[in-house]
């Protein structure tokens, strides 16, 4: 039992070694790069690709609720509509 504990944690390890590579990006050989974007000077380098916008990764706003007030009416809140038989 520990022995084949041992082996399937080395297995794992090994596994998981090969996720960490920390090598800069090339393109690939004979494919073309991205095209460069409409009203760009140049064309985006592979970190700048990979770099995510502050649109696609906004801040958090953690800001507290610090006083509770009832809430208004809602016009919109109707019933629903009942369906003629």
């Amino acid at each position: 039992m520990t022995k084949a504990m041992i082996a399937g944690l080395a297995l794992a390890t090994l596994a998981l070694s090969g996720c960490g590579g920390r090598q800069p990006l090339k393109p690939v050989e004979g494919q073309k790069l991205p095209a460069v974007p409409v009203g760009a000077a140049t064309a985006p380098t592979a970190a700048e690709l990979i770099d995510p916008s502050t649109q696609a990764r906004p801040e958090r706003n953690v800001e507290l609720l610090t006083q509770s007030r009832e809430r208004g009416d809602d016009p919109f809140d109707l019933p629903p509509e009942q369906q003629p038989n």
